[in-house]
């Protein structure tokens, strides 16, 4: 039997619809109640998406799913899709490790150490918090004192990210009606300067980001991005458009469809890395070098869920290309119990 933790916005909205239209018989669990262990007595499978933003789920997932696997409940996601997951620190020592095509990356400990690494390198730098999703807490420095700026705030008063987060929703929100020009996009603006003014954070959901600096290298002339996701065999990809007068294309909701816009090397690291790793579900973000060859950039096994509907097909492990309405959810429980 297959327990799924319950929470609407999230994977298992569909993951409960494709259980109850195949007849698969599973019981819905709270991972936040101390007697989960309790609740997961018969079932040799747990399910829970447990979004970045989620602070007590960050507490409690990681450490739960290694003790789960260890003693014979398989978790979705497993060990090694959750243990890095939105933790851009972690995510560049596994790009080293592994050997896997990313952009040049540089984290300091010490305020010392970030500063003489701002007098001597070239500009622009892009700039991050170890958290974050759909291009928040992440900016262009353009000077050594741009960054001397950043560096100090890291080390001396931190980085509140969920503030961050606000303050970019509200940007994205601002590209849109740019771009759109309606009614809809202009009545999210008003929402979203609200929220910005008046944020609903739940206690808990907020944490300071201090004690160190993450520079990236900045890779110009990209006008998109490239996201992959590959699901066990299968793997599907869209490209987004960069913002007007910006260089982030996460969050901008400008997307193109056309599998012939996605290079097959892209394809190719997705599957490879997903093996490396012994993940069955991760989506990664690409961007192109000087050389044109794919780096990547991040790697999350959560996602929105709902641009990806609109994919028109998937390829395979061979990277042949399949004309087939994609539902991310309905791959992930295929997938999941595949194994």
């Amino acid at each position: 039997m297959i327990a799924i933790h319950a929470s609407p916005g999230t994977f298992s909205d569909r993951w409960i619809e494709y259980c109850n239209e195949n007849s698969i018989s599973y019981k819905i669990v709270d991972c936040y109640r101390d007697d989960i262990l309790h609740q997961l007595e018969g079932c040799c499978h747990l399910m829970w998406h447990w979004p970045h933003h989620d602070i007590a789920g960050s507490i409690i997932a990681k450490n739960l799913t290694y003790l789960l696997e260890t003693v014979g409940i398989q978790v979705f996601p497993n060990f090694s899709m959750a243990w890095h997951y939105d933790d851009k620190i972690t995510q560049k020592y596994i790009f080293e490790a592994l050997d896997i095509p990313h952009i040049p990356t540089r984290v300091f400990y010490s305020r010392e150490s970030a500063s003489a690494f701002a007098r001597t390198t070239t500009y622009p730098k892009v700039f991050k918090l170890a958290r974050g999703a759909g291009s928040t807490n992440v900016q262009l420095v353009h000077t050594y004192q741009e960054a001397e700026r950043a560096i100090r705030r890291s080390f001396v008063t931190g980085w509140d990210d969920r503030s961050q987060a606000r303050r970019q929703a509200l940007n994205n929100r601002l590209s849109h009606f740019r771009r759109d020009r309606n009614l809809r996009s202009l009545l999210r603006i008003s929402f979203g300067l609200f929220r910005y003014l008046f944020p609903k954070q739940k206690k808990g959901e907020s944490r300071t980001e201090k004690g160190y600096a993450y520079f990236q290298d900045f890779v110009p002339n990209n006008d998109s991005d490239i996201r992959v996701i590959a699901i066990g065999k299968k793997a599907f990809a869209i490209k987004r458009l960069v913002r007007t007068g910006d260089f982030r294309a996460s969050g901008s909701g400008s997307i193109a469809y056309d599998p012939r816009e996605i290079p097959d090397a892209c394809v190719c690291i997705a599957f490879e890395t997903n093996r490396k790793l012994g993940a069955d579900c991760l989506a990664y973000d690409f961007v192109f070098g000087e050389d044109g060859a794919p780096r990547v950039v991040e790697v999350s096994y959560a996602f929105s869920q709902d641009a990806y509907l609109k994919c028109p097909g998937y390829w395979d492990e061979n990277i042949v290309w399949h004309g087939a309405k994609v539902v991310p959810e309905h791959m992930m429980i295929e997938a999941f119990l595949a194994e």
